[in-house]
């Protein structure tokens, strides 16, 4: 994480150098004492198109720096939740009760003529 924030840091301090190189870049065309012809018209929509960009690499660099360090912030924790009692737990059932053995048939002892 170090080494990309680092990388970063390198890539937003080009832009800022290559944004003061084309702004005096330009400044220079641009000077009053100069007189700007069709060759130097070139070389300023060069310059500014240069400067543009320099412009947008900085800030999407700005932009991604800054999203990366507020992700690194930290996160409050968490509130407890209230404690809340938890419901009674149902009684088991109660085994039905025994039935008795069904009748068997009944033999007499008499003999059956």
């Amino acid at each position: 994480m170090l080494s990309a924030l680092l990388g970063m840091h390198g890539t937003l301090a080009l832009a800022e150098r290559s944004i003061d190189f084309h702004r005096d870049h330009l400044a220079r065309l641009i000077h009053p004492e100069r007189q700007v012809g069709r060759h130097e018209v070139s070389h300023l929509l060069d310059g500014v198109r240069r400067l543009a960009e320099a412009v947008a690499v900085r800030d999407v660099q700005a932009k991604s720096l800054d999203a990366v360090l507020q992700s690194l912030a930290r996160v409050p924790a968490p509130e407890p939740s209230p404690v809340t009692p938890s419901p009674p737990v149902p009684a088991s059932p109660l085994p039905a009760p025994a039935l008795p053995a069904p009748a068997l048939p009944c033999q007499s002892t008499a003999h059956s003529r």
